[in-house]
């Protein structure tokens, strides 16, 4: 069993992880990328050093269950105690819409309701300053507590004791009790009456952005669990959408493949925009198309593979000392050195997603000749770099070569932007970007494929395999009926697969062997059989994945092929979006249900 049996809570401006005990063991303020006022989670179980968590404990716990509301990200939290006594957690993010307006502050709300008997409860309120390094100042008044951190102050605003939580003093839990914490601002009104009215337009507002989505037949929770988490990944300010809403928690036991995920990553885009527009999510989708768009216009032709969710260049990566990182396993990173890296793949990476803005007709803001002219700039350089080394889409800190696939996506940014342009009727630039991709793509077969494997393989004249080759036909490279793909997909099966996950690649790298598999690749492999005609091992393999989500309907990043223990980043949009994908595609259709 995991021990990420986490859920997350959200609104699109900030997040947090709530363990099966009510706990809130990670949680960034004012926004997805700041800092952690809770970050118990990067710390031992057995470590009682104070890093940051909000706690409701309950005397004589005997058990606990947690669960969703149906279509939302309202998370219920139940403790049971051996005497009979029994309360209930509501902890969510208001989101919702008042006045015109869209109202999603930074802030977290929890109710607390005696559910049985008399339950004994102890409130521990700890936000924590600079990545737990300090506990902010603590000031209070009749119904407010503020803490005055370095570069934050948040107020928590409560109907419960003031003293009993300050001093953590346990008492009985007669009645309802509500929290909010959030930016150092006096509310105005009952704070019960204010959490109540959240909760019941939160609930609302999830439930008419789920009735919206357009979903398959078949899965239609694990796809609308997998629609939230993605939309709570999303930064409704700028439209990035982050990898994940934590740092640090190791790809595998001990292995330092720690990395700080609250970023965007421009590979992302086609994938996350593909599950957009599959689920009709389309105001999320403009909004990351225009932070994709903004990124590349202010970019003057370079892009990196990773930005800031405010479109920001730089993530400079520092190691946090003093947290002794998740069940003890450091490093902390905060930032992420990736940024500096020579990542080819991202031209094509931009290009794609923009392409969408083209040819989508719901957008409020379709392409037109000034956007391709400045995706042309990205173009040039694709064109430029096709052939050149570079760290991969696996971000390789020690090595570089010639990667098929950033090859691979420099051919799609030629060949989009050969799609678009015919598409705005313009002969000339659809002739020249069309000689270019074909140049590539003749390229790219002499030099990427093996005859003696019968495969493409990962890098030029090489004869390794990684599991990007499996979306040569989703990118449009190669045909999924050409025999080159079968091939590729059986020589990646063969080298790749281990049980029933699919490993990125297995070589060894800057960290040593990888010991998990990246689950993202599995959820590829799984639409490459089902592009083969292989439906029905592609559905069998996509419900063992299925399998492997948390208690919640989560995923992060990776997963022990033999324990199917989760590890890595979480929740992963990557693995979320993986998810969509390949239900909507393996569904039947709602015409073939009854």
């Amino acid at each position: 069993m995991s021990n990420l049996q986490l859920g997350v809570i959200g609104n699109s401006s900030v997040g947090a992880l709530v363990d099966g005990g009510g706990e809130i063991v990670w949680g960034c303020m004012p926004r997805l990328d700041g800092d952690a006022a809770f970050c118990s989670l990067l710390r031992p179980r057995e470590d009682s050093a104070d890093f940051g968590f909000a706690a409701v404990e309950l005397s004589w716990l005997e058990r606990t269950e947690q669960e969703y509301l149906p279509n939302t990200p309202i998370l219920v939290t139940r403790l049971f105690d051996d005497r009979g006594g029994a309360v209930e957690i509501v902890d969510f993010a208001p989101r919702f819409r008042q006045y015109g307006r869209l109202f999603c502050p930074a802030q977290l709300v929890r109710i607390v309701r005696p559910l049985a008997g008399s339950p004994r409860i102890t409130v521990r309120m700890r936000p924590a300053d600079d990545y737990g390094r300090r506990r902010p100042e603590v000031t209070s008044g009749s119904n407010h507590i503020r803490y005055v951190g370095t570069a934050n102050v948040l107020r928590l605003t409560t109907d419960c004791s003031i003293t009993a939580v300050l001093e953590e003093m346990p008492f009985v839990l007669r009645d309802a009790l509500s929290f909010v914490l959030g930016p150092d601002e006096t509310m105005q009104g009952s704070v019960a009456e204010v959490a109540r009215r959240f909760l019941e337009l939160t609930d609302d507002y999830w439930h008419d952005w789920v009735r919206d989505l357009s979903i398959p037949f078949e899965w239609q929770e694990e796809i609308i669990r997998a629609a939230i988490t993605l939309k709570l990944a999303a930064f409704d300010d700028t439209g990035a959408v982050v990898a994940a809403l934590t740092t640090s928690i190791p790809e595998s036991p001990g292995s330092g493949r720690n990395w700080d995920y609250r970023f965007c990553w421009l590979r992302d885009a086609y994938f996350v925009v593909n599950a957009l527009n599959r689920l009709n999510a389309t105001r999320t989708m403009e909004r990351y198309l225009g932070y994709i768009i903004n990124v590349a216009a202010s970019s003057e032709g370079r892009l990196q593979p990773v930005y800031r969710i405010s479109g920001r260049a730089d993530l400079d990566e520092h190691i946090v000392e003093w947290l002794p990182g998740y069940r003890g396993m450091g490093p902390v990173r905060v930032g992420n050195q990736a940024w500096q890296q020579v990542q080819n793949d991202v031209y094509g990476s931009a290009i794609l997603a923009a392409t969408h803005a083209f040819f989508d007709r719901r957008l409020a803001k379709v392409g037109n000749a000034g956007l391709f002219r400045r995706l042309e700039v990205l173009g040039e350089r694709a064109a430029a770099l096709w052939d050149q080394p570079d760290a991969g889409l696996w971000e390789l800190r020690g090595s570089a070569h010639v990667h098929t696939f950033s090859a691979v996506m420099c051919w799609v940014a030629c060949d989009r932007l050969a799609k678009i342009a015919r598409r705005l009727g313009l002969a000339e630039a659809t002739h020249r970007w069309r000689t270019k991709a074909d140049a590539i793509h003749a390229g790219i077969c002499a030099r990427a494929w093996s005859e003696k494997r019968g495969s493409f393989v990962a890098t030029f004249d090489g004869d390794i395999m990684d599991a990007s080759l499996l979306l040569l036909a989703e990118l449009g490279f190669v045909a999924a009926s050409d025999p080159r793909f079968a091939g590729t997909v059986a020589a990646v099966e063969k080298d790749l697969r281990r049980g029933d996950v699919l490993f990125r690649y297995t070589q060894a790298d800057d960290f040593g062997e990888p010991e998990n598999a990246f689950l993202v690749c599995t959820f590829w492999y799984i639409d490459a059989l089902a592009a083969l005609g292989r439906r029905d091992e592609a559905r069998a393999l996509f419900e063992k994945t299925l399998d492997k989500r948390n208690r919640l309907g989560l995923l992060s990043e990776d997963v022990n092929p033999v324990t199917g223990e989760l590890w890595g980043n979480f929740p992963q949009t990557y693995s979320m979006v993986g998810l969509i994908n390949c239900a909507t595609r393996l569904s039947i259709p709602w015409d073939q249900a009854f």
